[in-house]
């Protein structure tokens, strides 16, 4: 049985960087396409980047591109998300989850397409 563990989240300051990491244990993640969401505080859960299991596909939202990047690394069973020039907006709690649906660079993510969830972990952006 797949379970999903993020990591990395905390208290960076605005232009920062910070890492996040989900890690997997049950099955290998490449048998699966890997969402990344975010939740801030009153608002619904938003996806903002999935990495496709076939070919590599990859989507970012607006709020995202050219500053976040996603990766897989198989090795270490984890997709990771690289978080580069952080703004206050970017403050909610963080999950990766996933799902068999495919990511399509075109397609935000949704939530119910995907079936297994980690735990969440909070990223908050101060100064």
């Amino acid at each position: 049985q797949l379970q999903l563990v993020e990591s990395g989240g905390g208290l960076v300051q605005p232009g920062r960087s910070l890492t996040l990491s989900c890690a997997a244990s049950g099955r290998s993640l490449n048998m699966y396409a890997i969402g990344w969401f975010r939740q801030a505080p009153g608002k619904e859960r938003e996806g903002i980047s999935c990495i496709a299991s076939s070919d590599g596909s990859i989507y970012y939202a607006d709020a995202v591109k050219g500053r976040f990047t996603i990766s897989r690394d198989s090795a270490e069973n984890t997709v990771n998300l690289q978080m580069n020039d952080m703004k206050p907006e970017d403050t909610a709690v963080y999950y990766c989850a996933a799902g068999t649906r495919y990511c399509s660079t075109y397609v935000q993510p949704k939530a119910y397409e995907y079936h297994v969830w980690g735990q969440g972990t909070q990223v908050t952006v101060s100064s």
